[in-house]
């Protein structure tokens, strides 16, 4: 009776771990992607021409900050911002049009926002008292909407 018993229970060991090394299914495709084969990805990814936008972004973005060179104070750090915030902007829309997806279009929205909310930091940093208060509210106020709509548009895409 106890052959049966230890039989029995390495069979079921045995059973047990076969189920556990056998791969799971994985979705054909990756979720949210309209590309059918991962390596086609890759393709894109790698492409000229998605290597010369990416540079292309760099080299604008190296121009723009070298324009805020000649500025000074308060003005620079603006100029500075935007640039960093135009060059972040830029890349998610490649990268949105490399995936093509609803979340990459959320992620433009929100570099938008973004970038359009350190801006405006930035120049609140001009005023003075309750005027830079105000100017930082208002600034956080219009970024919180954005990030609403981004949210909201992605809900509705994803729909």
């Amino acid at each position: 009776m106890k052959m049966n018993t230890l039989y029995a229970a390495l069979c079921g060991a045995f059973l047990l771990g076969a189920a556990t090394l056998a791969p799971a299914e994985t979705p054909a495709t990756p979720v949210g992607s309209p590309i059918t084969h991962p390596i086609d990805n890759a393709k894109v990814a790698v492409s000229a021409d998605y290597r010369a936008s990416k540079e292309q972004i760099e080299a604008d973005y190296k121009a723009a900050k070298a324009n805020c060179a000649p500025m000074s104070g308060n003005a620079k750090d603006v100029c500075v911002k935007q640039a960093k915030g135009d060059k972040k902007v830029a890349m998610a829309e490649l990268e949105a049009k490399r995936e093509g997806t609803p979340h990459a279009t959320y992620e433009v929205q929100k570099a938008k926002a973004e970038a359009a909310y350190e801006v405006a930091q930035e120049k609140c940093d001009d005023l003075k008292g309750a005027d830079k208060s105000a100017c930082k509210s208002q600034a956080k106020a219009d970024k919180a909407k954005a990030m609403a709509e981004a949210k909201a548009s992605r809900r509705v895409a994803s729909k």
